[in-house]
């Protein structure tokens, strides 16, 4: 049992008037506190349509990025399209590979080897552009930071659009369009899109422009991909893309996502966590692992049996990462806890780690450990590696007072990649948790979970699940809603199975019971007094038919403040 803080989210005062609309006392103030005032717009959140979306021409860039490519498709020109290795730019790769084609252009998709290339757009894929024989690079979830790429591209000869949504530096590469929601010019009323979600705004612009009716929910499939995978903010337009393509997933035609749907053991109707724990894994792990290519091959294959191969290939790669995601987590773990005392950053390096899952065994311990996290794959001379956040530090904005101690750096608010010299890592580590103990607020680092309400064991039903169902997609600034209930007591042993996992049943005074499932928590459930309370997010139960609880966290009663 852990002795984590549990305290309720606060009532927001536009809850009452959502309550006077009909909302249920548990889901008026959980719509308040994602920005609904009134039911007209609760309507609007729950509902995403396309007339959701924004113009894309209102985007920095788009026009001019939009007249480049319109007369570049009437030359019958080759573009290329030079992409990222995650979800995110295998997809907005995929999206724009296939409208560009369509619209009368000739592709060239280059994709990074994270091992051999780097992140992000480098000279390499320069000379790859320029041996295929193009006019033009667009890149697609990279580029902001990319000036040596973007200064040879233009000396020889190339035009160049950014499209990026990550936090641009100090300068951008001049000469190059940069079509990024995220620079302090822009007026674009959403800043939040990820890459495919702004390869999905570039695509509609540029098809309208030549004249090319596209089917936007087609494309919206391949940008749920990208919105979902990359744990953008799932509201506003990401909650369109994201509800929408969705949707369209599950009569897609793409040999390639039904082909992934069931190495992945997924069926329609999909949800955002099919694409996060699932879908996005198996993409993720060609680039993570080798090579970004089969992905993006899967994406826009139309042969059902090269699909089928490609699907198998992924699923394999997926399950190397995941024994080389648990050495790495294992490793660090053990490192980390050497100190006497945990420090508010923790940051680790070690040369036998896989530089393709650091970033996401990262984000495991920042979880575990409740503290920003980067760990770093040691390559002798330099160390490469990615680093995850906790609630309430940007870590991005800390680490971006030392970028100049970097050899590479970029990233979000709460997920960061670098590459910095290995001597100076012993120091910079001390400078980073020197400040950090100085700069942030102790109460940050200490394990706490913020609920949306407490429920008698007789409200879970179906009815709760419908309601429930209505708030999907769920994932960032709109979470899965965590509930607290309790007191509570065991109504059927528990059986324990797997790694450490464990189902019961349990009761409470009022009546009602459900089932709980606790992954890895077989002996903090054994250890439970008679009477507890619980927190957990509550889902479909496949077998049963009806609702379980995921626990998340349990404490005897009275046993916490």
């Amino acid at each position: 049992m852990s002795q984590a803080t549990w305290l309720q989210a606060p009532t927001p005062p536009e809850s009452v008037a959502l309550g006077r609309a009909g909302w249920p006392e548990w889901m008026a103030p959980l719509l308040a506190r994602r920005g609904v005032k009134t039911a007209e717009e609760a309507e609007t959140f729950l509902r995403p349509t396309l007339d959701q979306l924004h113009d894309p021409l209102g985007l920095p860039d788009m026009g001019a990025a939009v007249e480049l490519l319109s007369g570049a498709a009437a030359a019958k020109q080759r573009v290329a399209i030079v992409g990222d290795y995650d979800v995110d730019g295998v997809s907005a790769t995929a999206l724009l590979s296939a409208v560009f084609t369509a619209c009368g252009l000739e592709v060239e998709a280059i994709l990074p080897h994270r091992l051999r290339d780097g992140y992000g757009f480098q000279p390499p894929q320069v000379e790859r552009a320029l041996a295929a024989g193009c006019t033009i690079v667009v890149t697609a979830d990279c580029g902001s930071t990319s000036h040596e790429a973007v200064g040879m591209a233009l000396t020889a000869g190339l035009s160049v659009i950014v499209t990026d949504h990550h936090v641009p530096g100090d300068a951008l590469p001049t000469g190059a369009l940069h079509v990024n929601p995220k620079l302090p010019e822009s007026t674009y009323p959403f800043a939040e899109l990820c890459g495919a979600g702004i390869a999905f705004k570039l695509a509609s612009a540029f098809a309208a422009a030549v004249g090319r009716q596209i089917d936007p929910t087609k494309l919206l499939r391949i940008a749920a991909l990208g919105t979902i995978a990359d744990v953008v903010p799932l509201v506003g337009e990401n909650r369109v893309i994201a509800s929408l393509g969705l949707a369209g997933l599950a009569t897609t035609p793409s040999p390639g996502l039904r082909a992934l749907s069931a190495v992945a053991r997924t069926q329609p109707p999909f949800t955002a966590s099919d694409i996060g724990y699932r879908f996005g894994p198996r993409l993720n792990a060609a680039g993570r692992m080798d090579s970004p290519d089969p992905a993006l091959e899967l994406l826009l294959t139309r042969d059902a049996a090269r699909a089928e191969e490609l699907a198998q290939h992924l699923d394999r790669l997926n399950s190397e990462r995941r024994k080389a995601e648990l050495a790495v987590v294992d490793g660090a773990r053990a490192a980390l806890l050497e100190r006497k005392e945990m420090p508010p950053i923790l940051v680790a390096w070690n040369p036998e780690w896989h530089r393709g899952v650091v970033g996401i065994a990262a984000g495991r311990l920042a979880k575990e450990f409740h503290r920003p996290t980067i760990l770093l794959s040691d390559e002798g001379e330099t160390a490469t590696g990615s680093g995850r956040s906790v609630r309430g530090i940007e870590l991005h904005r800390f680490l971006n007072g030392w970028k100049t101690d970097l050899e590479r750096f970029g990233g979000h608010a709460q997920a960061i990649g670098l590459t910095v010299r290995t001597e100076q890592l012993p120091d910079l580590v001390a400078r980073w948790e020197a400040s950090a103990a100085e700069l942030w607020d102790p109460a940050l680092l200490e394990p706490r979970y913020v609920y949306d309400a407490q429920l008698p064991a007789d409200q879970v039903n179906h009815d709760l699940l419908t309601a429930l169902a209505e708030l999907e997609p769920c994932g960032a600034s709109n979470p899965m809603p965590l509930f607290r209930l309790g007191p509570l007591e065991v109504a059927r042993a528990p059986r324990h199975f797997g790694a450490g996992h464990v189902s019961l049943r349990v009761r409470d005074q009022s009546g009602g019971s459900f089932d709980v499932i606790g992954w890895r928590w077989s002996e903090r459930v054994t250890a439970l007094p008679s009477s507890f309370e619980m927190l957990g997010r509550f889902e479909l139960d496949s077998y049963t038919g009806g609702p379980v609880l995921v626990l998340v966290d349990a404490r005897g009663v009275g046993s916490y403040s």
